[in-house]
């Protein structure tokens, strides 16, 4: 034990310790409040530690689960703009879905979703019953997770989606089997959940004093000794360590800004992932003129135009409620926020007056759409894994910086990455390093790979 002998000549610099360690905001700040950040803080709060705060943009909890109060007054319905889904509920031989025990636990209502054997397709010519080329698509696309499975198993390098279609012989050429192609790829990829579930956890530890909502985070400054966050509104926060919950998104567009710049090898990880976007457009009309399946599929001579149709008006969901939705996602998507509303509404309403030819279909009396690639707070969707994106890069993606500067969110999961479980397991994960952290235990984190390369080089 080393002891201090001097006396009072001491007494500055013990003084300036205390005033250092006394300045500190938090032990932690945990930089977004969606299902990566809570499940963190309710993790430090499990390992004893509560002088956290969490660091939310917005004026709620909950991240890209976000609820949206849609229709004409008198018929107002709560819609989902985000998260919408729970998948993979539970196995018989494997763990339940953590979000799905969150959901049941706070009483979320449910409904199962029928998307394979409650579908209505079309064309431009109006309903025709391309229902086998659907089933076959199915088929194709489990054969593609086997193929993938396979190569990974033998380390083979990654592919894309695309190239793995060809290589099992499915080349789509009619409108028809890329929309069914589109249906078992882009759109089912989605996997979603609801915000209260988050919510009511977050209440069930969280005390007013450990949370700061309406706050966006501009600038981060670390060290080796501590972190200081600077806020939109000009305060600045400090702490011994920050969790960035961040979306890949927003770390590719500079949002926030970092000081010193990250370190490159963390910088080519975050701009090596890929930010999807998946855009629902809600209708409301006056009255129900469309399927009674759940689901409807349109078949355009252009891939992903206004592809997958959704029914609200069901006996499942908000019967009467007169709101019908497509969604559209990737570079579709973009395209769409970058035009005005009522340019997607006309071509929305063109879509189905093709797909209802015999009918007269009115106006919708609501109309909207977020702008998730635009949001400053989202830039996107979901991540999503690019065939060029290696484990080292993951790996670089998940690593601190500094033993104080920390990641994480669905991104760097590398099992889950773009689904709510993904996020729920990195938070949980990095509070618990975190904690050994604060508690002295060592800071054990994914160490980082200083450069990516190829297993076999160029020949040049």
């Amino acid at each position: 034990m080393v002891r201090f002998a001097c006396g009072l000549l001491c007494l500055p610099f013990l003084l300036a310790i205390l005033e250092g360690a006394e300045s500190k905001n938090a032990t932690v700040l945990i930089l977004g409040g969606g299902v990566a950040g809570v499940i963190a803080a309710r993790t430090l709060h499990e390992q004893g530690i509560n002088n956290f705060k969490i660091v939310e943009a917005r004026d709620e909890l909950g991240g890209r689960l976000m609820t949206f109060k849609f229709g004409v007054i008198g018929n107002q319905h709560a819609l989902e703009l985000g998260p919408n889904w729970v998948q993979g509920t539970e196995t018989t031989d494997g763990p339940k879905n953590p979000i799905w025990s969150l959901v049941q636990k706070h009483g979320v209502k449910t409904q199962e979703s029928d998307w394979t054997g409650s579908v209505t397709t079309y064309d431009a010519t109006g309903a025709v019953d391309y229902l086998d080329q659907f089933d076959a698509s199915s088929d194709d696309f489990t054969n593609l997770t086997i193929v993938a499975g396979a190569r990974v198993d033998k380390k083979l390098v990654d592919l894309s989606s695309r190239t793995g279609y060809s290589l099992i012989g499915s080349k789509p050429k009619t409108p028809q089997a890329m929309a069914c192609e589109y249906y078992q790829l882009d759109w089912e990829s989605d996997q979603r959940g609801f915000k209260r579930f988050i919510q009511a956890e977050a209440a069930t530890f969280l005390k007013a004093n450990q949370i700061l909502l309406n706050s966006t985070v501009k600038n981060i400054t670390y060290s080796t000794s501590g972190v200081e966050v600077s806020l939109a509104t000009g305060e600045k926060l400090s702490a011994d360590y920050a969790l960035t919950t961040f979306s890949v998104g927003v770390l590719q567009n500079d949002d926030v800004l970092f000081h010193p710049p990250l370190p490159d090898w963390k910088r080519e990880a975050i701009h090596r992932m890929t930010m999807a976007t998946y855009t629902k457009i809600f209708l409301q009309f006056p009255r129900k003129f469309w399927f009674d399946t759940e689901m409807g599929l349109y078949a355009d001579p252009e891939r992903g135009r206004y592809p997958v149709w959704q029914s609200l008006d069901h006996k499942n969901f908000f019967s009467g409620s007169g709101i019908f939705f497509v969604t559209v996602t990737g570079d579709y998507s973009v395209r769409v926020e970058a035009l005005p509303d009522s340019q997607i509404q006309d071509e929305v309403m063109g879509v189905l007056r093709t797909m209802f030819p015999n009918v007269t279909v009115p106006d919708p009396i609501a109309f909207h759409f977020p702008r998730w690639h635009n949001n400053p707070l989202f830039r996107g969707s979901y991540s999503n894994w690019p065939p060029s994106f290696f484990s080292g890069h993951h790996q670089n993606l998940r690593a601190a910086v500094e033993d104080r500067l920390w990641f994480a969110g669905e991104a760097t999961s590398q099992k889950y990455f773009g689904f709510l479980h993904g996020a729920f397991f990195e938070g949980q994960d990095t509070g618990l390093a975190i904690a050994k952290c604060v508690h002295g235990a060592g800071c054990v984190h994914p160490s980082y790979v200083e450069d990516v390369v190829n297993a076999r080089p160029y020949d040049i």
